[in-house]
Protein backbone atom coordinates (compact mmCIF):
# COMPACT_ATOMS: atom_id res chain seq x y z
CA UNK A 1 0.00 0.00 0.00
CA UNK A 2 1.13 3.58 -0.52
CA UNK A 3 3.35 4.83 2.28
CA UNK A 4 2.33 8.44 2.24
CA UNK A 5 2.47 9.26 5.94
CA UNK A 6 4.85 12.17 6.34
CA UNK A 7 5.18 12.32 10.12
CA UNK A 8 8.77 11.41 10.86
CA UNK A 9 10.62 13.51 8.35
CA UNK A 10 8.31 16.50 8.45
CA UNK A 11 8.49 16.78 12.22
CA UNK A 12 12.23 16.21 12.37
CA UNK A 13 12.95 18.88 9.79
CA UNK A 14 10.56 21.44 11.19
CA UNK A 15 11.99 21.25 14.70
CA UNK A 16 15.63 20.84 13.67
CA UNK A 17 17.55 23.64 12.01
CA UNK A 18 20.81 22.14 10.79
CA UNK A 19 19.71 20.72 7.46
CA UNK A 20 17.88 23.71 5.96
CA UNK A 21 20.02 24.10 2.86
CA UNK A 22 19.81 20.42 1.95
CA UNK A 23 16.28 19.45 2.90
CA UNK A 24 14.35 22.73 2.58
CA UNK A 25 12.00 22.66 5.58
CA UNK A 26 9.89 25.27 3.78
CA UNK A 27 9.23 22.58 1.17
CA UNK A 28 8.23 20.12 3.88
CA UNK A 29 5.72 22.62 5.21
CA UNK A 30 4.35 23.23 1.71
CA UNK A 31 3.87 19.48 1.24
CA UNK A 32 2.12 19.25 4.62
CA UNK A 33 -0.10 22.19 3.68
CA UNK A 34 -0.87 20.51 0.36
CA UNK A 35 -1.93 17.36 2.17
CA UNK A 36 -4.23 19.42 4.40
CA UNK A 37 -5.70 21.52 1.59
CA UNK A 38 -6.42 18.60 -0.72
CA UNK A 39 -7.79 16.15 1.83
CA UNK A 40 -9.98 18.68 3.63
CA UNK A 41 -11.31 19.94 0.29
CA UNK A 42 -12.12 16.49 -1.03
CA UNK A 43 -13.68 15.12 2.11
CA UNK A 44 -15.75 18.30 2.54
CA UNK A 45 -17.03 18.82 -1.00
CA UNK A 46 -16.91 15.23 -2.33
CA UNK A 47 -17.32 13.17 0.83
CA UNK A 48 -19.70 15.49 2.67
CA UNK A 49 -17.70 15.13 5.87
CA UNK A 50 -17.00 17.68 8.59
CA UNK A 51 -13.75 19.51 7.74
CA UNK A 52 -12.62 19.77 11.36
CA UNK A 53 -13.04 16.03 11.85
CA UNK A 54 -11.24 15.35 8.57
CA UNK A 55 -8.29 17.47 9.63
CA UNK A 56 -8.10 15.73 13.02
CA UNK A 57 -8.64 12.13 11.88
CA UNK A 58 -7.08 12.09 8.42
CA UNK A 59 -4.59 14.95 8.09
CA UNK A 60 -2.97 15.14 11.54
CA UNK A 61 -1.90 11.46 11.50
CA UNK A 62 -0.27 12.03 8.12
CA UNK A 63 1.71 15.16 8.82
CA UNK A 64 2.17 14.88 12.59
CA UNK A 65 1.07 17.02 15.50
CA UNK A 66 3.97 19.46 15.16
CA UNK A 67 3.41 20.06 11.46
CA UNK A 68 -0.35 20.33 11.80
CA UNK A 69 -0.04 22.81 14.69
CA UNK A 70 1.57 25.22 12.23
CA UNK A 71 -1.31 25.01 9.74
CA UNK A 72 -4.76 26.59 9.72
CA UNK A 73 -7.26 25.29 7.12
CA UNK A 74 -10.05 27.66 6.00
CA UNK A 75 -13.09 26.29 4.16
CA UNK A 76 -14.52 28.86 1.74
CA UNK A 77 -17.84 27.22 0.95
CA UNK A 78 -19.09 29.99 -1.32
CA UNK A 79 -16.02 29.47 -3.54
CA UNK A 80 -15.81 25.68 -3.00
CA UNK A 81 -12.21 26.15 -1.98
CA UNK A 82 -9.95 25.30 0.96
CA UNK A 83 -6.98 27.47 1.85
CA UNK A 84 -4.28 26.52 4.35
CA UNK A 85 -2.34 29.22 6.13
CA UNK A 86 1.04 28.67 7.71
CA UNK A 87 3.22 31.00 9.71
CA UNK A 88 2.80 34.44 8.11
CA UNK A 89 1.36 33.38 4.71
CA UNK A 90 -0.92 31.21 2.59
CA UNK A 91 0.87 27.91 1.91
CA UNK A 92 -1.60 25.87 -0.17
CA UNK A 93 -5.10 25.90 -1.60
CA UNK A 94 -7.37 23.38 -3.30
CA UNK A 95 -10.44 23.98 -5.46
CA UNK A 96 -13.48 21.77 -6.00
CA UNK A 97 -14.86 21.24 -9.51
CA UNK A 98 -18.17 19.32 -9.73
CA UNK A 99 -17.58 15.95 -11.36
CA UNK A 100 -13.82 16.04 -10.81
CA UNK A 101 -13.38 16.59 -7.09
CA UNK A 102 -10.55 18.70 -5.72
CA UNK A 103 -7.06 19.53 -6.91
CA UNK A 104 -4.37 21.79 -5.57
CA UNK A 105 -4.09 25.31 -6.94
CA UNK A 106 -0.67 25.07 -8.61
CA UNK A 107 1.09 26.98 -11.39
CA UNK A 108 0.32 25.40 -14.76
CA UNK A 109 -3.13 24.04 -13.90
CA UNK A 110 -5.38 23.74 -16.93
CA UNK A 111 -9.03 24.74 -16.52
CA UNK A 112 -11.68 22.10 -15.89
CA UNK A 113 -15.28 22.23 -17.06
CA UNK A 114 -17.68 21.29 -14.28
CA UNK A 115 -19.95 18.28 -14.78
CA UNK A 116 -22.65 18.08 -12.11
CA UNK A 117 -24.45 15.09 -13.66
CA UNK A 118 -25.61 12.68 -10.96
CA UNK A 119 -25.77 8.91 -11.33
CA UNK A 120 -28.05 6.92 -9.05
CA UNK A 121 -26.97 3.32 -8.27
CA UNK A 122 -29.22 0.44 -9.24
CA UNK A 123 -31.27 -1.05 -6.44
CA UNK A 124 -30.87 -4.81 -6.73
CA UNK A 125 -30.06 -7.79 -4.53
CA UNK A 126 -26.43 -6.72 -4.32
CA UNK A 127 -27.29 -3.38 -2.69
CA UNK A 128 -30.58 -3.58 -0.78
CA UNK A 129 -32.17 -0.37 0.44
CA UNK A 130 -31.73 -1.33 4.10
CA UNK A 131 -28.34 -1.81 5.77
CA UNK A 132 -27.79 -5.53 6.36
CA UNK A 133 -26.82 -6.26 9.96
CA UNK A 134 -24.45 -9.15 10.73
CA UNK A 135 -25.34 -11.97 13.09
CA UNK A 136 -23.51 -14.48 15.31
CA UNK A 137 -19.76 -14.86 14.95
CA UNK A 138 -19.77 -12.49 11.99
CA UNK A 139 -21.30 -9.78 14.20
CA UNK A 140 -18.64 -10.39 16.86
CA UNK A 141 -15.86 -10.10 14.28
CA UNK A 142 -17.43 -6.92 12.91
CA UNK A 143 -17.50 -5.47 16.43
CA UNK A 144 -13.76 -6.15 16.72
CA UNK A 145 -13.07 -4.35 13.45
CA UNK A 146 -14.77 -1.18 14.69
CA UNK A 147 -13.81 -1.35 18.40
CA UNK A 148 -11.15 1.03 19.69
CA UNK A 149 -9.02 -0.57 22.39
CA UNK A 150 -6.97 1.23 25.04
CA UNK A 151 -3.25 1.19 24.37
CA UNK A 152 -3.66 0.15 20.71
CA UNK A 153 -3.44 2.26 17.54
CA UNK A 154 -6.62 4.02 16.46
CA UNK A 155 -8.63 2.31 13.73
CA UNK A 156 -11.33 4.91 13.00
CA UNK A 157 -13.18 2.50 10.73
CA UNK A 158 -15.83 4.19 8.59
CA UNK A 159 -17.46 1.37 6.62
CA UNK A 160 -17.46 -2.40 6.21
CA UNK A 161 -19.44 -4.40 3.65
CA UNK A 162 -19.38 -8.19 3.31
CA UNK A 163 -20.61 -9.77 0.06
CA UNK A 164 -21.14 -13.53 -0.27
CA UNK A 165 -22.20 -15.13 -3.56
CA UNK A 166 -23.00 -11.71 -5.00
CA UNK A 167 -25.27 -10.59 -2.13
CA UNK A 168 -24.60 -8.20 0.74
CA UNK A 169 -24.74 -10.32 3.90
CA UNK A 170 -23.42 -7.78 6.42
CA UNK A 171 -22.43 -4.12 6.60
CA UNK A 172 -21.83 -1.41 9.15
CA UNK A 173 -21.03 2.31 9.10
CA UNK A 174 -19.56 4.79 11.55
CA UNK A 175 -21.52 7.78 12.79
CA UNK A 176 -21.80 10.35 10.02
CA UNK A 177 -21.22 7.80 7.26
CA UNK A 178 -23.79 5.64 5.47
CA UNK A 179 -24.28 3.54 2.35
CA UNK A 180 -24.41 6.73 0.23
CA UNK A 181 -21.21 8.33 1.55
CA UNK A 182 -18.28 8.71 -0.89
CA UNK A 183 -15.08 7.42 0.72
CA UNK A 184 -11.51 8.29 -0.23
CA UNK A 185 -9.65 5.43 -1.92
CA UNK A 186 -5.99 6.34 -1.60
CA UNK A 187 -4.15 3.46 -3.33
CA UNK A 188 -7.29 1.41 -3.87
CA UNK A 189 -7.43 3.67 -6.93
CA UNK A 190 -4.60 1.63 -8.46
CA UNK A 191 -7.03 -1.24 -8.87
CA UNK A 192 -9.36 1.06 -10.85
CA UNK A 193 -6.40 1.82 -13.10
CA UNK A 194 -5.90 -1.94 -13.49
CA UNK A 195 -9.56 -2.29 -14.55
CA UNK A 196 -9.37 0.49 -17.14
CA UNK A 197 -6.18 -0.93 -18.62
CA UNK A 198 -7.75 -4.38 -18.73
CA UNK A 199 -10.72 -2.95 -20.60
CA UNK A 200 -8.38 -1.45 -23.20
CA UNK A 201 -6.57 -4.78 -23.49
CA UNK A 202 -9.96 -6.47 -23.99
CA UNK A 203 -10.54 -4.15 -26.95
CA UNK A 204 -7.11 -4.84 -28.46
CA UNK A 205 -5.97 -1.28 -27.70
CA UNK A 206 -3.26 -2.22 -25.20
CA UNK A 207 -0.43 -4.73 -25.04
CA UNK A 208 0.98 -4.91 -21.53
CA UNK A 209 4.28 -6.32 -22.83
CA UNK A 210 4.90 -3.28 -25.03
CA UNK A 211 7.02 -0.31 -23.89
CA UNK A 212 5.13 2.62 -22.42
CA UNK A 213 6.77 4.89 -25.02
CA UNK A 214 6.73 8.04 -22.89
CA UNK A 215 7.79 11.03 -25.02
CA UNK A 216 10.37 11.99 -22.38
CA UNK A 217 12.15 8.66 -22.95
CA UNK A 218 12.52 8.73 -26.74
CA UNK A 219 16.04 10.13 -26.79
CA UNK A 220 18.73 7.91 -28.25
CA UNK A 221 20.06 5.45 -25.71
CA UNK A 222 17.60 6.36 -22.95
CA UNK A 223 17.48 3.28 -20.66
CA UNK A 224 13.88 4.08 -19.71
CA UNK A 225 12.67 3.48 -23.27
CA UNK A 226 12.36 -0.27 -22.60
CA UNK A 227 10.07 0.12 -19.56
CA UNK A 228 6.86 -1.74 -20.37
CA UNK A 229 3.27 -1.28 -19.26
CA UNK A 230 3.63 -4.48 -17.26
CA UNK A 231 6.78 -3.18 -15.52
CA UNK A 232 4.79 -0.15 -14.38
CA UNK A 233 1.73 -2.17 -13.34
CA UNK A 234 3.95 -4.51 -11.31
CA UNK A 235 5.99 -1.71 -9.72
CA UNK A 236 9.24 -2.93 -11.27
CA UNK A 237 10.01 0.03 -13.55
CA UNK A 238 13.47 0.68 -12.11
CA UNK A 239 12.74 4.41 -11.89
CA UNK A 240 14.30 6.43 -9.06
CA UNK A 241 10.87 7.47 -7.77
CA UNK A 242 10.88 6.45 -4.13
CA UNK A 243 7.62 6.48 -2.20
CA UNK A 244 8.72 6.94 1.40
CA UNK A 245 7.43 8.31 4.70
CA UNK A 246 9.03 11.64 3.92
CA UNK A 247 7.93 15.02 2.67
CA UNK A 248 11.04 14.98 0.48
CA UNK A 249 10.41 11.72 -1.36
CA UNK A 250 9.79 12.03 -5.11
CA UNK A 251 6.19 10.84 -4.75
CA UNK A 252 5.37 13.45 -2.07
CA UNK A 253 6.76 16.17 -4.33
CA UNK A 254 4.87 14.76 -7.30
CA UNK A 255 1.52 14.74 -5.54
CA UNK A 256 1.63 18.01 -3.62
CA UNK A 257 4.01 20.36 -5.45
CA UNK A 258 3.57 19.66 -9.18
CA UNK A 259 0.61 20.34 -11.46
CA UNK A 260 1.90 17.80 -14.01
CA UNK A 261 2.32 14.65 -11.93
CA UNK A 262 3.01 12.35 -14.86
CA UNK A 263 5.54 14.78 -16.32
CA UNK A 264 7.35 14.84 -12.99
CA UNK A 265 7.27 11.03 -12.78
CA UNK A 266 8.59 10.68 -16.33
CA UNK A 267 11.48 12.99 -15.49
CA UNK A 268 12.82 10.65 -12.81
CA UNK A 269 15.98 8.81 -13.88
CA UNK A 270 16.44 5.05 -14.13
CA UNK A 271 18.35 3.54 -11.25
CA UNK A 272 18.23 -0.07 -12.40
CA UNK A 273 16.99 -2.22 -15.26
CA UNK A 274 13.21 -2.67 -15.39
CA UNK A 275 11.80 -5.98 -14.27
CA UNK A 276 14.62 -6.75 -11.83
CA UNK A 277 13.24 -5.49 -8.50
CA UNK A 278 9.84 -4.72 -6.96
CA UNK A 279 9.61 -1.20 -5.54
CA UNK A 280 6.20 0.23 -4.82
CA UNK A 281 5.70 3.76 -6.16
CA UNK A 282 2.66 5.76 -7.21
CA UNK A 283 4.81 7.38 -9.89
CA UNK A 284 4.53 4.19 -11.95
CA UNK A 285 0.73 4.28 -11.82
CA UNK A 286 0.45 7.96 -12.72
CA UNK A 287 2.49 7.29 -15.87
CA UNK A 288 0.01 4.56 -16.78
CA UNK A 289 -2.89 6.93 -16.17
CA UNK A 290 -1.46 9.50 -18.57
CA UNK A 291 -1.20 6.81 -21.23
CA UNK A 292 -4.73 5.64 -20.37
CA UNK A 293 -6.11 9.13 -20.94
CA UNK A 294 -4.29 9.41 -24.25
CA UNK A 295 -5.61 6.06 -25.47
CA UNK A 296 -9.20 6.85 -24.49
CA UNK A 297 -9.04 10.44 -25.76
CA UNK A 298 -11.23 13.44 -25.06
CA UNK A 299 -9.31 14.74 -22.04
CA UNK A 300 -10.70 14.38 -18.51
CA UNK A 301 -14.29 14.37 -19.81
CA UNK A 302 -13.48 11.59 -22.25
CA UNK A 303 -12.03 9.35 -19.57
CA UNK A 304 -14.91 10.17 -17.23
CA UNK A 305 -17.43 9.15 -19.92
CA UNK A 306 -15.48 5.98 -20.71
CA UNK A 307 -15.38 5.01 -17.04
CA UNK A 308 -19.06 5.75 -16.55
CA UNK A 309 -20.48 3.99 -19.61
CA UNK A 310 -18.03 1.10 -19.95
CA UNK A 311 -17.45 0.20 -16.29
CA UNK A 312 -19.49 1.97 -13.62
CA UNK A 313 -22.89 1.66 -15.31
CA UNK A 314 -22.24 -1.98 -16.18
CA UNK A 315 -21.46 -2.75 -12.53
CA UNK A 316 -24.46 -0.79 -11.24
CA UNK A 317 -22.30 1.81 -9.50
CA UNK A 318 -23.55 5.26 -8.57
CA UNK A 319 -21.52 8.46 -8.54
CA UNK A 320 -17.78 7.85 -8.64
CA UNK A 321 -15.37 10.79 -8.53
CA UNK A 322 -12.01 10.36 -10.27
CA UNK A 323 -9.75 13.29 -9.44
CA UNK A 324 -7.24 14.67 -11.92
CA UNK A 325 -4.00 16.63 -11.66
CA UNK A 326 -3.37 20.11 -13.03
CA UNK A 327 -2.93 18.77 -16.56
CA UNK A 328 -6.15 16.75 -16.44
CA UNK A 329 -4.47 13.37 -15.92
CA UNK A 330 -6.47 10.97 -13.77
CA UNK A 331 -4.65 10.47 -10.46
CA UNK A 332 -5.37 6.76 -10.55
CA UNK A 333 -2.66 6.10 -8.03
CA UNK A 334 -4.59 7.71 -5.21
CA UNK A 335 -7.83 9.64 -5.70
CA UNK A 336 -11.10 7.86 -6.37
CA UNK A 337 -14.22 8.48 -4.25
CA UNK A 338 -17.06 5.96 -4.15
CA UNK A 339 -19.43 4.35 -1.67
CA UNK A 340 -18.46 1.21 0.21
CA UNK A 341 -21.01 -0.78 -1.78
CA UNK A 342 -19.61 0.50 -5.05
CA UNK A 343 -16.09 -0.49 -4.00
CA UNK A 344 -17.58 -3.91 -3.30
CA UNK A 345 -19.00 -3.95 -6.83
CA UNK A 346 -15.49 -3.50 -8.23
CA UNK A 347 -14.34 -6.37 -6.02
CA UNK A 348 -17.20 -8.49 -7.33
CA UNK A 349 -16.03 -7.89 -10.90
CA UNK A 350 -12.66 -9.41 -9.99
CA UNK A 351 -14.31 -12.23 -8.04
CA UNK A 352 -16.28 -13.02 -11.20
CA UNK A 353 -13.12 -13.12 -13.35
CA UNK A 354 -13.86 -9.83 -15.09
CA UNK A 355 -17.47 -10.58 -16.02
CA UNK A 356 -20.19 -7.98 -15.28
CA UNK A 357 -23.50 -8.89 -13.58
CA UNK A 358 -25.26 -9.07 -16.95
CA UNK A 359 -22.75 -11.65 -18.21
CA UNK A 360 -20.70 -9.25 -20.35
CA UNK A 361 -16.96 -9.85 -20.16
CA UNK A 362 -15.22 -6.56 -19.33
CA UNK A 363 -11.70 -7.84 -18.66
CA UNK A 364 -9.77 -10.34 -20.78
CA UNK A 365 -9.96 -13.98 -19.76
CA UNK A 366 -6.98 -14.61 -17.50
CA UNK A 367 -6.54 -10.92 -16.63
CA UNK A 368 -7.58 -11.40 -13.00
CA UNK A 369 -5.24 -14.37 -12.50
CA UNK A 370 -2.43 -12.38 -14.10
CA UNK A 371 -3.19 -9.36 -11.90
CA UNK A 372 -2.99 -11.35 -8.67
CA UNK A 373 0.18 -13.24 -9.65
CA UNK A 374 3.13 -12.42 -7.41
CA UNK A 375 5.72 -10.00 -8.82
CA UNK A 376 9.30 -11.19 -8.30
CA UNK A 377 8.23 -13.01 -5.14
CA UNK A 378 6.69 -9.89 -3.57
CA UNK A 379 3.17 -9.91 -2.05
CA UNK A 380 2.04 -7.66 -4.92
CA UNK A 381 0.73 -8.45 -8.36
CA UNK A 382 -0.39 -5.76 -10.82
CA UNK A 383 -2.56 -3.24 -9.00
CA UNK A 384 -3.44 -5.66 -6.18
CA UNK A 385 -1.68 -7.05 -3.13
CA UNK A 386 -1.72 -10.83 -3.15
CA UNK A 387 -1.27 -13.95 -1.06
CA UNK A 388 0.23 -15.62 -4.11
CA UNK A 389 3.95 -16.24 -4.06
CA UNK A 390 6.53 -17.08 -1.38
CA UNK A 391 6.65 -13.91 0.72
CA UNK A 392 6.61 -14.18 4.51
CA UNK A 393 3.98 -11.40 4.67
CA UNK A 394 1.59 -13.43 2.53
CA UNK A 395 2.29 -16.57 4.58
CA UNK A 396 1.33 -14.78 7.80
CA UNK A 397 -1.96 -13.63 6.26
CA UNK A 398 -2.76 -17.15 5.07
CA UNK A 399 -1.87 -18.67 8.45
CA UNK A 400 -4.31 -16.25 10.13
CA UNK A 401 -7.25 -17.23 7.93
CA UNK A 402 -6.99 -15.21 4.71
CA UNK A 403 -6.97 -17.92 1.99
CA UNK A 404 -4.03 -18.38 -0.36
CA UNK A 405 -6.03 -17.41 -3.44
CA UNK A 406 -7.05 -14.11 -1.81
CA UNK A 407 -5.91 -10.71 -3.07
CA UNK A 408 -6.83 -7.15 -2.25
CA UNK A 409 -6.79 -3.51 -3.25
CA UNK A 410 -5.24 -1.44 -0.49
CA UNK A 411 -4.72 2.17 0.46
CA UNK A 412 -2.72 3.73 3.26
CA UNK A 413 -4.62 4.12 6.55
CA UNK A 414 -6.74 1.06 5.88
CA UNK A 415 -8.84 1.28 2.73
CA UNK A 416 -9.23 -2.25 1.38
CA UNK A 417 -11.23 -4.44 -1.00
CA UNK A 418 -10.56 -8.11 -0.21
CA UNK A 419 -11.40 -10.71 -2.88
CA UNK A 420 -11.42 -14.45 -2.08
CA UNK A 421 -12.51 -16.42 -5.18
CA UNK A 422 -12.51 -19.85 -3.49
CA UNK A 423 -15.05 -18.58 -0.95
CA UNK A 424 -17.08 -16.39 -3.33
CA UNK A 425 -16.42 -13.60 -0.85
CA UNK A 426 -15.73 -9.84 -1.09
CA UNK A 427 -15.02 -7.78 2.02
CA UNK A 428 -14.71 -4.00 1.91
CA UNK A 429 -13.20 -2.09 4.83
CA UNK A 430 -12.48 1.65 4.79
CA UNK A 431 -11.06 3.72 7.63
CA UNK A 432 -8.40 6.17 8.80
CA UNK A 433 -6.34 3.71 10.80
CA UNK A 434 -2.94 4.13 12.39
CA UNK A 435 0.26 2.25 11.59
CA UNK A 436 1.89 -0.16 11.73
CA UNK A 437 -0.84 -2.57 10.60
CA UNK A 438 -3.71 -0.19 9.81
CA UNK A 439 -6.11 -2.71 11.38
CA UNK A 440 -5.42 -5.58 9.00
CA UNK A 441 -5.36 -8.23 11.77
CA UNK A 442 -9.01 -7.52 12.63
CA UNK A 443 -9.88 -7.53 8.93
CA UNK A 444 -8.42 -11.01 8.55
CA UNK A 445 -10.43 -12.09 11.59
CA UNK A 446 -13.55 -10.78 9.86
CA UNK A 447 -12.68 -12.72 6.70
CA UNK A 448 -12.20 -15.89 8.72
CA UNK A 449 -15.53 -15.32 10.50
CA UNK A 450 -17.35 -14.78 7.21
CA UNK A 451 -15.88 -17.99 5.82
CA UNK A 452 -16.95 -19.89 8.95
CA UNK A 453 -20.45 -18.40 8.86
CA UNK A 454 -21.11 -19.63 5.33
CA UNK A 455 -19.10 -22.84 5.27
Amino acid sequence: MARRILVATTVAILVGGGAWAVFRPDQALRVAAGVAAHHVCSMTFVGGQDPTMTFRQLVVPMIGKVGSSLLTPRVLRDRQRVEVDGPFRLLAAADFTPGYGCRLDLPGNRPLTADATRHAPRHDSFAPDAVVKPEGGLATAMDRVFAERDGEPLKQVKAVVVVKDGKVVAERYATGVDERSPLISFSVAKSFTNAFLGMLAMRGRLDVTAPLDAPEWRGQGDPRAVITVENLMRMSSGLAAEEAESAFSPVAKMEFLHADMAGFAAAQPAKEAPGTRFEYTSADTVLLDRMLGERVGGGPAGLRDFARHELFDRLGMGDVTMEVDGQGTFVGSTYVYATARDYARLGQLYLDDGVAPDGTRLLPQGWVAWSRRSTLGAPYGAGFWTNDGPSDVAKVRVDRGFPKDGFFASGVMGQRIYVIPSQRLVVVRFGYSAPPSYGIEDDIGLIAAAIAAYR
